[in-house]
């Protein structure tokens, strides 16, 4: 309900990127990185990417501070916004049970850094660093997944040329 939520007020289109950071840890109930849950993880994910395949939205997903955030994302997707791979793979301590399932269910790799339309943290993983530059609040009904805290955003592009400028309503 959290994704098909965000993607309405997101107004994510087919081809947009959604970034998502997930600690297992305080779904379960822990403090982030003190109880990493694959069963969890696994839960999340089912719940997750059957949907945003239906919508056409790439999923992206940001690996914890012991993989200095880095992003595991389908293969073709980074071959089709020409990122740059780097060469590590997750795991549960070094990455998080959510960006290890990711990993092991696509064909994935990981990149340092994207900029994502919208983006879901479940847990306060701090997925800032990988939206667009321009970020804005969506509040949605759920506020938690489990213990974890959820906070949502989706960005728009920046408004330029003052007080005579026109702008276009429909990227608001």
């Amino acid at each position: 309900s959290v994704v098909a939520e965000l993607l309405e007020q997101a107004n994510m289109g087919p081809g947009s990127l959604l970034v998502i950071g997930c600690s297992s840890s305080e779904i379960v109930g822990k403090q982030i990185g003190k109880g990493s849950s694959m069963e969890a993880a696994q839960a999340v994910f089912a719940g997750i990417y059957p949907l945003l395949q239906e919508h056409g939205i790439h999923l992206a997903v940001q690996c914890c501070e012991h993989l200095n955030r880095a992003v595991v994302i389908e293969k073709e997707v980074i071959e089709k916004f020409g990122l740059e791979a780097v060469n590590v793979r997750p795991q549960p301590k070094a990455g998080g049970s959510f960006a290890t399932v990711t990993y092991e269910k696509l064909d994935a790799g990981l990149v340092e850094s994207i900029s994502a339309d919208a983006g879901i943290d479940i847990g306060l993983t701090m997925i800032g660093m990988h939206l667009k530059r321009v970020a804005v609040p969506v509040r949605l009904k759920l506020k938690k997944i489990g213990n974890a805290p959820i906070v949502c955003a989706r960005t728009r592009p920046k408004f330029i040329g003052g007080e005579r400028a026109d702008y276009d309503k429909s990227l608001l």
